[in-house]
């Protein structure tokens, strides 16, 4: 499964595109490589104020120690980034390339991405289990309603769980379990601070415990 020392600016565009191995998708990748919009898909269940509904198996758990921030606007900006991530990983375990919970907060690319991350796990008949850390955030919000946010996630105990055998494929924990990320966002009409743009890369130096 693989599932500050520089600026924003900079360190997005030092990310690559992170790989996987040949028998599972690689979990957390989350590559954002496509261009095309996802067709929408059913719509799912949501919430009194209208976000959809987020129930995942017990078995796949996050922590998001994103530290102090003490803003209001960049909070909402991890609030809503912590959803997204956790709805990429409802459409991988529903099965569903196109779900409605991870559009909701995806856009551009970065919904493709997702879109074409979570039908690798579809063909793979796999999807994530256990627990991801996120952490190490880093937000710069801009007067004209965008924001860039950069983060890290500790993969080395999330895993592939294969639908039709229950097999979890554990993997040895190496440099490559610690990801970093830079996604660029902006806050539409409904308030929601949507990721537009999202790049990764392995083995960061960045984020290695």
């Amino acid at each position: 499964m693989k599932r500050r020392s520089l600026g924003l600016a900079a360190l997005a565009m030092t990310l690559t595109a992170c790989g996987g191995n040949t028998d599972a998708p690689a979990k957390g990748s989350d590559k954002a490589s496509a261009a095309a919009q996802p067709s929408p898909s059913s719509p799912g269940a949501v919430s009194d104020d209208g976000r959809p509904v987020i129930d995942l198996p017990s078995d796949v758990t996050h922590a998001f120690d994103w530290g102090t921030i003490d803003d209001t606007v960049e909070d909402a900006v991890l609030a809503d980034t912590a959803q997204r991530i956790k709805a990429v990983d409802l459409a991988i375990a529903e099965q569903d390339p196109l779900h409605e919970a991870y559009r909701f907060y995806s856009e551009g690319t970065a919904a493709a991405g997702s879109e074409q991350y979570i039908q690798e796990f579809v063909d793979h008949k796999a999807r994530t289990t256990g627990f991801t850390r996120f952490y190490d955030a880093d937000v710069s919000v801009h007067e004209d309603g965008t924001a860039a946010l950069v983060y890290c996630e500790d993969q080395s105990r999330a895993f592939n769980k294969f639908l039709d055998t229950g097999k979890v494929d554990v993997t040895p924990v190496t440099k490559n379990s610690y990801v970093v990320y830079a996604a660029a966002l902006r806050k539409n009409g409904n308030g929601v601070w949507v990721t537009e743009r999202l790049s990764s890369q392995r083995g960061s130096a960045r984020c290695q415990p």
